[in-house]
């Protein structure tokens, strides 16, 4: 009896003793863990693109993007790739590795950075859309930078009496997305919207559902340019007298019998 008490004794301690290097090892495992997770690399696309150029008589495009950047090393491995080419399109993709993810890598700046993409043939007058976003052309471009297109596409079109070109002149006016729109007179080089923009939550029915939502209505004048129609004034007085005192070129007949504008 004594010496399995003794035993029994010894094979207790043993076993505390065992418990607790495990409980060390876990420890030492979790703080690698960490460690290995705060400094952990992710793939990442560009903050932004700031131009593309072509370079190598057209055989390659050179892209200036925007990363992160900060005391540490916050970007690797800096690949510019070609991913296909149909349709008149050059499909390109650039990429990075990054661990500004991490509160604590200190990649809190941003700085600028070059991706070479080689094309293997010329560019020509194809287009070239990095990484299924930007859209850059080199028509109407200065080489060897390309152009970047806008809204309205690579190419414009020219300001017209036409409701395509209406919906334009929206889309290059500094107001809400989704807003109609009512022709109030058009003779080629001018043009007056009225634009109406349905405000209230995004999910308000009905009136008679009760919800209550309004419209905000403003008048917008426009002259046509080489790229579209310009805004150029926003009045909504009845008749002439009040644009014509911020637009006194603006012809008699567009705006005479110009209604005062509903607000809603």
């Amino acid at each position: 009896m004594w010496r399995r008490g003794i035993w029994a004794a010894v094979l207790g301690a043993a076993l505390v003793v065992i418990t607790g290097c495990g409980s060390k090892i876990a420890e030492t495992d979790e703080r690698a863990t960490g460690a290995a997770t705060a400094s952990a690399w992710t793939l990442a696309a560009p903050i932004r693109i700031d131009g593309v150029r072509t370079a190598d008589g057209g055989r390659s495009l050179v892209v200036d993007s925007e990363v992160p950047d900060g005391a540490r090393d916050c970007v690797r491995s800096l690949r510019g790739e070609l991913e296909t080419a149909e349709h008149g399109t050059v499909y390109v993709k650039v990429t990075y590795e990054t661990r500004s993810w991490d509160q604590d890598s200190g990649c809190t700046g941003t700085r600028r950075v070059k991706a070479t993409v080689k094309l293997g043939e010329p560019l020509g007058s194809r287009r070239v859309m990095v990484n299924s976003m930007d859209v850059y052309t080199p028509v109407g471009a200065t080489p060897p930078a390309l152009r970047q297109c806008g809204e309205n596409g690579c190419d414009p079109t020219p300001p017209r009496c036409t409701s395509s070109s209406y919906r334009q002149a929206v889309n290059d006016t500094d107001i809400p997305k989704h807003t109609s729109w009512e022709e109030r007179g058009c003779d080629g080089t001018w043009l007056t919207l009225d634009l109406s923009t349905r405000m209230g939550p995004a999910a308000c029915g009905d009136a008679g559902d009760g919800c209550s939502s309004s419209a905000v209505s403003q008048r917008w004048f426009y002259r046509a340019e080489s790229s579209g129609w310009r805004p150029v004034a926003t009045n909504g007085d009845a008749g002439c007298a009040g644009i014509h005192k911020v637009l006194p070129e603006l012809p008699e007949h567009l705006c005479a019998s110009l209604p005062r504008l509903d607000r809603g």
